[in-house]
């Protein structure tokens, strides 16, 4: 079958690493996240759009400055071109997964820490999922 089709809460929610690539196509990717307690992102800039989707955990999304608490049930859409970070304020990991359009890892990647994704100067590299 080609597309992806699962049970993205689910898939979300048992994920432990800090970036995981699920699906790759063409013109979008699939990633979950897990962020431990105080752990971010990190502040970015993409030239791409994304959207987020918290799971489970709190936080707190930063777009251009403007800070917003976040819970499970939140979705976080960041144009391209705007500076923004997820951060963990809460005491469990934060739980979520993302949309990248157009894809932005290389697929199948998995970091199972934060410092791991940051030594790794990986990206997509025209490879999809199928």
């Amino acid at each position: 079958m080609k597309g992806f089709v699962q049970d993205i809460e689910d898939l979300a929610v048992k994920n432990n690493e800090f970036r995981r690539v699920l699906y790759t196509a063409k013109h979008c990717q699939l990633v979950l996240m897990a962020l431990r307690p105080k752990e971010e992102i990190g502040a970015e800039v993409h030239k791409l759009d994304q959207f987020f989707r918290v799971e489970e955990g709190t936080g707190e999304a930063v777009l251009d400055g403007v800070r917003t608490a976040i819970k499970a049930g939140f979705a976080v859409v960041v144009p391209a071109g705007a500076k923004h970070n997820i951060i963990n304020t809460g005491s469990v990991p934060l739980k979520l997964y993302t949309l990248y359009s157009p894809p932005n890892h290389r697929d199948g990647v998995v970091h199972h820490t934060r410092a791991d994704a940051e030594a790794d100067n990986e990206h997509f590299d025209g490879k999809t999922t199928e």
